[in-house]
């Protein structure tokens, strides 16, 4: 398996608040819906040096409370399962519908290191892709899948928690 990990981001929100959102996939249906309008989000995204142009493929997203299927371009569709939750901590996925058989965890700890607008400690998350690539699609896809799992992460943390 091969091991592809996001840098480390800061959030300015509880633990609980990240994990909450993030462990039932429901809780990201109106951020979804509303993220194509979004200007805002839209400038975050570019100032991160992201291509805003993503949030136009988010019409295509299905989603259920452990469930998320994300169009991927020349992949098709990517189906990430909900397979284990541990409270608190981490949110572990595996691939359903994937040319590519791969498990995904978010990581959430809390760090002094970023505070909350009520002074309480942040959360530190990183995501983690283990993906079982022979070495010919490794060398297709590899550079796309650790800049994916840095896009996605980077979305994550542009989220509002509050």
């Amino acid at each position: 398996m091969t091991k592809y990990e996001s840098s480390v981001k800061q959030i300015a929100a509880t633990v609980e608040q990240v994990y909450g959102k993030l462990s039932n996939l429901e809780n990201l249906r109106p951020i979804i819906e509303n993220a194509q309008d979004n200007e805002a989000l839209r400038q975050k995204l570019q100032d991160a040096g992201q291509d805003s142009s993503q949030l136009d493929q988010l019409k295509n997203v299905e989603l259920t409370s452990d469930r998320l299927a994300v169009p991927v371009g020349m992949l098709g569709t990517l189906a990430l399962r909900i397979i284990e939750r541990e409270e608190g901590r981490t949110i572990k996925f595996e691939t359903e519908q994937s040319p590519i058989q791969a498990n995904m965890w978010i990581q959430v700890l809390p760090t002094s290191e970023v505070t909350t607008a009520e002074g309480l400690q942040g959360t530190k998350m990183r995501l983690t892709l283990k993906a079982d690539l022979n070495p010919m699609v490794k060398m297709m896809v590899g550079s796309k899948l650790q800049d994916g799992i840095n896009k996605f992460a980077d979305m994550l943390a542009m989220l509002n928690y509050c």
